[in-house]
């Protein structure tokens, strides 16, 4: 039986794993030369199915540099599709316990290679202490930092991960590749961050650039969605549905009043196969 399958989400891969399949632990090491598209098969990111006494399913989620992430958007739309279509489970609603709590994910259409997933994010919080990221005010609204001589001005959130939100003008890839890595590791992020650069297209339309904490240069996420939409709508420049639209496609979110998120989008499986080392 293939002890692996490999799906992405809108070009965010990841390579999907049982754990009850593994004949070996995963460490650090191996999950970087798992990730690796020289000494292994490549990704952003691997998924492992674990047991959950809370949930439906467990789901750990790491990065290509083998760090833990506690949430991922595309990640868990790809890890749905991966239990429907493995027979894990014939309903199409279901519950998945991450790291950072359990979400609902609902499989809306399904076919061999893709399928469209709607995923209850949960709620986002602006609070400094939770995100985390140090500040003197409880929400970290419109904060400054300075980077490369540059000064931005961000809004923190964590959606059950870290980020900041950073709004411009206009936004290039350019800007997430050369200040993502040292946003990213900056003193006023203590577990690190998720970054995005978003441009305010409409009040239900953005688009965003996205350096991913421990994986780098991403063409999309749900999470950073998420985020967008989350501090864009509590700076009153984006509305409760928004088309979010990154480098690899797009997703749409959901947003209501006290902050809880619905992302919407597809998933497609790359290939399966037995990895020989594991």
């Amino acid at each position: 039986m293939n002890n692996f399958v490999k799906s992405h989400g809108l070009g965010n891969d990841y390579i999907i794993i049982d754990e009850k399949k593994l004949t070996t632990k995963l460490n650090k090491a191996l999950i970087k030369k798992i990730c690796n598209k020289n000494y292994g098969i490549g990704s952003d990111g691997l998924l492992l199915a674990v047991p959950s006494k809370k949930a439906d399913f467990g789901l750990r989620i790491f990065n290509p540099d083998g760090s833990e992430a506690e949430k991922s958007g595309n990640g868990l739309r790809i890890f749905s599709k991966f239990l429907y279509d493995n027979k894990y489970t014939k309903k199409r609603v279901f519950t998945i316990e991450t790291k950072s709590g359990v979400v609902r994910s609902e499989i809306m259409r399904s076919s061999k290679k893709s399928s469209m997933v709607k995923v209850e994010m949960g709620q986002a919080s602006f609070e400094s202490k939770k995100i985390p990221v140090l500040s003197n005010k409880k929400l970290a609204i419109n904060e400054r930092i300075k980077i490369k001589g540059e000064e931005f001005i961000f809004t923190a959130v964590t959606v059950g991960n870290p980020h900041c939100v950073i709004f411009k003008d206009k936004i290039t890839p350019e800007d997430a590749t050369e200040y993502g890595p040292l946003l990213e590791k900056n003193r006023r992020f203590p577990k690190r961050v998720n970054i995005q650069f978003a441009q305010v297209i409409s009040t239900n339309k953005v688009k965003i650039e996205i350096w991913e904490r421990g994986a780098g240069y991403t063409l999309a996420s749900g999470s950073s969605s998420c985020a967008v939409v989350s501090a864009g709508y509590k700076l009153g420049l984006l509305s409760k549905r928004v088309r979010v639209e990154m480098q690899g496609g797009f997703l749409f979110i959901e947003i209501d009043d006290s902050h809880n998120l619905i992302m919407e989008g597809p998933v497609e499986q790359i290939c399966s196969g037995e990895i020989s080392f594991v």
